[in-house]
C-alpha cells in the first residue's frame, strides 16, 4: 500500500467554543476519489477548509506528505468580482502563478497548457470573455480549469455542480473520473446518488466522521452513522424513494 498523502488524528474544530467537528480521524491515500457527505451545518466544509490548513484545529495533528503548491481547489460559489476585468483564459493562467508550475518560464508552454485545460473542460471557444458575461456553469467550468491547470496531486471540491446544467454534471463526473487516474480527488456534495458511481470511498460527517470504504452505502448504514440525508436513486428518469406514510 501507497504511503498516505494526508493523515489526520483526533483532529477537533470549533468556532466561538462552538464544536463543529469532533475527534475526526481519517486517511486519504493517493488516488482515492472520496466523497464527502452529510446534513447542512454537518461540518463538511470546515472539514475541507482544515484539511486545505485555511482552519487550525483545537485538538489533534494533520501530516502532509505533499506540499500546498500541490492541491488544486474549487471552493463553493463565485470568488471572483463579476464586475472586476478578468477573462475566462486569464482565470485559468492565475493557477499557474504560484508553487510548482511557476518553473514554466516559456509563454509558449503555458499556452499550450491553458488551452488543454480550456478543452478538457469545454471552454476554449470563451477564453477572451470576460467573466462577467459568463453564465453560472460556464463560471463553474472556468473554477475547475483554474483548480486542475498546475496538474495537482490533490483536488479538492466543495459541491461542484452547484449552479451547473445537467449536461455539464454528466460531463464534470466523467472528466473527474479521468483526472482520478492521476490524482486524488476530495469531493463534498448533497447528493450521494449522483456522485456513487464515480467515487471510491465515502465519509459521513455530521460532528463526528464516519468513513467507508466503498461507492455503496445503505440507509441503515446512514442510521448508523448519524448522517440524517436523503438517498436518491437515479435511473432512467431521477426519484427519490420515499417512505410508505399514513394520510
Amino acid at each position: 500500500m501507497e504511503n498516505p498523502l494526508i493523515n489526520m488524528k483526533n483532529v477537533d474544530v470549533a468556532y466561538q467554543n462552538h464544536l463543529v467537528l469532533s475527534n475526526v480521524t481519517m486517511t486519504i491515500f493517493p488516488r482515492d476519489f472520496l466523497g464527502i457527505i452529510g446534513p447542512n451545518g454537518g461540518g463538511k466544509t470546515t472539514l475541507i477548509r482544515t484539511i486545505l490548513g485555511l482552519i487550525k484545529p483545537q485538538r489533534g495533528s494533520i501530516e502532509y506528505a505533499l506540499e500546498k503548491s500541490d492541491i488544486g481547489y474549487l471552493p463553493q460559489g463565485n470568488q471572483f468580482d463579476d464586475q472586476f476585468p478578468i477573462t475566462v483564459r486569464e482565470v485559468v493562467a492565475s493557477g499557474l502563478v504560484s508553487g510548482k508550475m511557476a518553473r514554466v518560464k516559456r509563454n509558449q508552454d503555458k499556452r499550450k497548457i491553458i488551452d488543454r485545460v480550456l478543452d478538457q473542460v469545454g471552454m476554449r471557444s470563451l477564453h477572451m470573455r470576460p467573466i462577467g458575461k459568463l453564465s453560472g456553469g460556464e463560471l463553474q467550468r472556468t473554477m475547475l480549469a483554474r483548480a486542475i491547470v498546475s496538474a495537482p496531486k490533490l483536488l479538492v471540491m466543495d459541491e461542484p455542480d452547484t449552479h451547473v446544467d445537467n449536461k455539464f454534471e454528466m460531463e464534470l463526473y466523467a472528466l473527474l473520473k479521468e483526472l482520478n487516474q492521476t490524482m486524488t480527488i476530495l469531493l463534498v456534495s448533497h447528493d450521494i446518488g449522483i456522485i456513487s458511481p464515480y467515487i471510491k470511498t465515502i465519509a459521513c460527517v455530521n460532528r463526528n466522521l464516519h468513513y467507508h470504504s466503498s461507492n455503496e452505502i445503505s440507509e441503515e448504514q446512514l442510521k448508523v452513522y448519524n448522517c440524517p440525508i436523503e438517498i436518491i436513486s437515479h435511473g432512467p428518469v431521477p426519484h427519490r424513494v420515499m417512505k410508505e406514510h399514513n394520510s
